[in-house]
């Protein structure tokens, strides 16, 4: 289990492997996911404090890169928990002009992940 701590919400203990957009969720924290987990949008980004995972889906850096992001954050429905996490969700429901996340993203990443190292920098 790590140990994830979403910034104003606490921490919470999270089963390695989880999709991170599901963990928060679960916790009971409002994260927005308005394409349903595909990498579609960007509601789900995050910001990592500490514990950022070390790899990313090609659909997570195309989709950051074309909505200016790279670099400044990432999205929880492309990540899974690898350890201990401290984050921030950037677009909770609550402060968004919709009144739901969006469709339950599946349990495994989609679509099928292609994943690349982060280069360190």
């Amino acid at each position: 289990m790590a140990k994830v701590t979403i910034q104003g919400h606490g921490t919470f203990e999270i089963e390695e492997g989880k999709r991170l957009v599901l963990a928060i969720e679960d916790s009971g924290v409002d994260v927005s996911h308005r394409c349903g987990g595909f990498a579609g949008c960007t509601t789900c980004r995050v910001e990592f404090a500490r514990g950022e995972p070390a790899r990313i889906t090609q659909a997570e850096r195309d989709k950051l890169n074309s909505a200016g992001l790279a670099g400044r954050a990432r999205l929880s429905c492309q990540c899974e928990v690898e350890g201990d996490m401290e984050l921030k969700v950037l677009m909770p429901v609550s402060e968004q002009p919709w009144d739901d996340p969006g469709p339950r993203p599946e349990p495994t990443i989609t679509p099928e992940p292609q994943w690349i190292s982060i280069p360190e920098g």
